[in-house]
């Protein structure tokens, strides 16, 4: 017995990578899984159907239940009709994971507008249309039955989003909104029954194998820690009900290590009793940068002298 079982799943980007390793999981599980990916390449170019039917394939040949969609999660009718593949394949939807991305990453001024717009397109509205599409379905359900849906969407965020990496503007800003996205879905979604949280993995694929000189090479004798189903256990277990009340959280997970990640919160304080000026401010100064959190320098150094 599986914990997905009479449960059905959609995949986005479940091709390769992370996304394959979620799909196969899920279906090890008991799911019946909805494959999408367009097939192209890591720069987003490109469609090929054979990543997506060969995970299908595995599935299948394992006793499971799975089928391929080729729909373009990042437009509003795809997204529309990837949901509705589900609904239609299966007989429903309950776990939804948005895992889909691609990179362009430049430096901000060498960036090309296109740059920017592909991966804001593929990575922020591509996790939003299925969401959106996912929650309107749920909703609507909740509304005829008169109870919680019983629900979970697991989103991708990074850590070039939850903590900036040169080179990767578009990429950050994206991964980023994905990770404010989770928590105000989240807080949406909660009263019908919908759990919404995200991973930010760390792990070798398409996406990072040049990255880094070889940082997600495999040391020999050690387990795999960078290895894709490691990042795909934690996304699997945020939508399992083993996870239940569990909401609106980021789990950065690779092997052998998983962190619970929070966003912007205050970490020095100043206050005055009268309108603030630039020059009161700036007395304030090292009040507010000299102080930081362990490990962790100064982004503005006071003025020294």
């Amino acid at each position: 017995m599986g914990v997905f079982d009479g449960k059905v799943a959609v995949v986005t980007g479940a091709g390769r990578g992370i996304g394959r390793a979620e799909a196969l999981l899920l279906a090890a599980e008991g799911a019946s899984v909805v494959v999408n990916d367009l097939g192209g390449e890591r720069s987003g170019e490109g469609a090929d159907q054979r990543p997506a039917q060969q995970v299908v394939d595995e599935i299948t040949a394992a006793g499971g239940k799975a089928l391929a969609n080729y729909d373009d999660i990042s437009s509003w009718d795809g997204g529309a009709a990837f949901i509705q593949a589900a609904i239609d394949g299966f007989g429903g939807l309950d776990v939804v994971i948005n895992n889909a991305g691609i990179l362009r990453d430049k430096m901000s001024f060498n960036m090309a507008e296109e740059e920017w717009d592909a991966v804001i397109r593929v990575h922020l509205k591509g996790h939003f249309v299925p969401a959106r599409h996912a929650a309107a379905y749920w909703r609507a359900k909740s509304k005829e039955t008169g109870q919680p849906v019983d629900a979970a969407i697991v989103n991708t965020a990074s850590e070039s989003g939850l903590y900036g990496n040169a080179g990767q503007l578009n990429y950050a800003a994206a991964k980023a909104g994905i990770a404010a996205m989770t928590i105000v879905l989240a807080r949406e979604l909660e009263r019908i029954g919908v759990r919404v949280n995200a991973i930010a993995p760390v792990a070798r694929t398409r996406l990072t194998e040049d990255l880094g000189g070889g940082a997600f090479e495999a040391k020999e004798g050690d387990f795999d820690k960078f290895a894709p189903e490691n990042a795909a256990a934690g996304a699997v277990w945020l939508a399992s009900p083993l996870a239940e009340g569990i909401t609106g959280q980021v789990l950065k997970i690779q092997g052998g290590l998983a962190q619970i990640v929070r966003g912007w919160r205050p970490v020095t304080e100043v206050s005055d009793a009268k309108p603030w000026t630039i020059t009161e401010l700036a007395a304030q100064r090292d009040a507010l940068f000299a102080k930081s959190e362990p490990g962790v320098p100064p982004f503005f150094p006071p003025v020294e002298g």
